[in-house]
């Protein structure tokens, strides 16, 4: 009797213990991890914008964390196992992981969706002045910061050098941008690249440093047949006076850099962030955070995405009346 007694009072204890962990649970907000970036990097400021915007943080129902990343790889395929529920990732990244066409990985990332546009992210590559390096092809045989293993920054230096024929050529140095520069400027590089908006803040440590020019990466592409094999990649320049010493218009080529989210978050937790971000106010906050966010608007809500939505953003941007 004394057995049957103890039994039911472990049972009941067990249920207790169920019904508390239960009720904990229910009342505890959803968190979702917002994938950024690589220190300096532009990728960390459009994350940890969005997760700090009042709005954001009052939400009572789920929470936005931003956290650091290798960047727009690292992310991508991030979102689509759903270790992240959000992150930065280039619009190219996600057409050719979408198709299963990254470099030596022809698994097909169908997870990650579209949620809005950031800004375009131009490539830069940055030299000393005078150092004898004029083109792509001049890097044989020297040391280059290509960016952080796992960045986007990598995996595009990695694409554009190998279509160059040099990749293979160069004396690789894979860190980030902070990084890079303080390198440069103690002559451990002779060149290092950088895929981000201008201006950024590496460089400019760069150009405090030492003379440094940059290179005209569009006459590379053009003269390579670049841009027929790779169709998302837009022309721009970076604008004369952008950094010290560069006195002229340098012409590149720049990706989007697009907010994307799993398939599997809720579409309503995806139109909520949108509605909060996408205000006077929150767009406000997040130039605030980093210039680079002027970019973004309503107009260019869905710039550069070539690949589906999220459902919770197709209704925010059909509302909006920019998705038809």
């Amino acid at each position: 009797m004394r057995n049957k007694f103890f039994t039911i009072a472990i049972c009941i204890c067990a249920a207790a213990i169920m019904t508390m962990t239960f009720s904990a649970d229910a009342s505890a907000k959803a968190i979702y991890k917002f994938g950024g970036g690589p220190a300096g990097g532009t990728f960390q400021f459009m994350a940890g914008g969005i997760s700090t915007y009042p709005p954001v943080k009052a939400i009572k129902e789920f929470r936005v964390l931003a956290g650091a990343s290798g960047g727009s790889v690292e992310n991508m395929r991030k979102v689509d196992s759903g270790a992240y529920s959000f992150g930065v990732v280039y619009s190219g990244h996600v057409y050719l992981g979408r198709n299963g066409r990254m470099k030596n990985d022809t698994k097909k990332y169908e997870n990650v969706l579209g949620v809005a546009y950031f800004y375009g992210a131009p490539a830069q590559l940055v030299v000393k002045k005078g150092g004898g390096i004029n083109s792509v092809k001049d890097l044989e045989g020297k040391k280059v910061g290509v960016g952080n293993a796992g960045s986007g920054a990598f995996a595009n230096c990695e694409l554009f050098f190998t279509h160059m024929g040099v990749w293979d050529k160069i004396e690789r140095n894979a860190m980030g941008y902070n990084d890079a520069a303080a390198a440069f400027g103690n002559n451990q590089l002779d060149a290092f690249w950088l895929f981000t908006a201008f201006p950024s803040g590496a460089v400019v440590m760069a150009a405090q440093q030492n003379d440094i020019d940059m290179i005209d990466l569009d006459a590379d592409a053009k003269a390579s047949g670049f841009y027929d094999k790779y169709p998302y990649f837009a022309k721009l320049k970076v604008p004369a006076g952008t950094y010290k010493g560069v006195d002229r218009d340098i012409p590149s080529f720049q990706d989007s850099a697009l907010w994307v989210a799993n398939s599997k978050v809720p579409a309503d937790v995806v139109y909520t962030l949108l509605s909060k971000i996408y205000t006077p106010e929150g767009l406000a906050h997040m130039v605030n955070v980093k210039k680079t966010a002027k970019a973004m608007s309503i107009e260019s809500g869905i710039n550069g995405i070539v690949t589906p939505l999220h459902p919770g953003a197709e209704k925010f941007w059909k509302e909006k009346g920019v998705l038809k």
